[in-house]
């Protein structure tokens, strides 16, 4: 379920449950499957591969998938995003910003990896700045508009849990020399808009380890403010 914002609205919350976190696909693409331990309700956050395995991880945990959501349409968060659609039924969302990016799909999978993936998932929502998606009545992911990496690029929040993608990684920032990619709006997302965000909210980043935003804040090199920044 999709819920739009209310002007001026902003959802603190608890944490969503996060039941399964793992490296999936050929570029080790962070996906996440998040949810409500009461409900059973879950969102899988970029399905970049390893559709099987992470239907084993539903179904061990018994979870009912709500929504699938890509935090951009780069091909490595997306290959097991169709899959993953038939088998649970949930809809498939991504920002509306990253559509054109669907029509490079299968040529930046055979370019990088010199496979044909076959044609891009179908998005069945758009998301914006605001949106949310829920697990039960009250708890979800809110939608944060955080281009550079794409012009579509999105985080995730829940409580002190923030899904940045790969706008924010820890100790690095996202590449911004791909197709819709802008190296100073990708800084401005960080700056303006992840950086406002509390000190002790965790990093949960598309690739590689977890960090923290006061962490990044300091000791990032690419936009921290603290020794060795630039």
């Amino acid at each position: 379920m999709v819920r739009g914002n209310r002007p001026g609205e902003r959802q603190a919350g608890m944490s969503l449950t996060v039941f399964e976190q793992r490296a999936v696909g050929p570029l080790a693409c962070n996906c996440y499957v998040v949810g409500d331990e009461v409900t059973r309700q879950a969102i899988i956050v970029d399905p970049g591969g390893d559709a099987d395995d992470l239907v084993e991880v539903l179904v061990r945990d018994r979870l009912t998938v709500v929504a699938i959501v890509a935090t951009h349409a780069h091909f490595d968060h997306l290959i097991a995003a169709e899959r993953l659609r038939e088998v649970t039924g949930a809809p498939f969302h991504m920002h509306s910003g990253d559509r054109p990016l669907l029509d490079w799909y299968a040529e930046s999978a055979r370019l990088f990896l010199g496979v044909d993936l076959g044609p891009p998932p179908e998005v069945d929502t758009d998301l914006a700045e605001g949106d949310r998606l829920l697990v039960s009545e009250d708890e979800g992911l809110e939608v944060l508009h955080t281009p550079g990496h794409s012009p579509g690029s999105i985080s995730l929040l829940s409580g002190d849990l923030l899904f940045s993608g790969d706008t924010l990684f820890a100790g690095g920032i996202g590449r911004s020399d791909l197709p819709g990619g802008s190296g100073g709006t990708l800084v401005s997302s960080i700056e303006n808009k992840l950086f406002r965000l509390s000190d002790e909210v965790v990093v949960l980043p598309g690739h590689g380890p977890t960090s923290t935003i006061g962490r990044e804040k300091v000791m990032n090199p690419f936009v921290g403010r603290g020794p060795g920044a630039s």
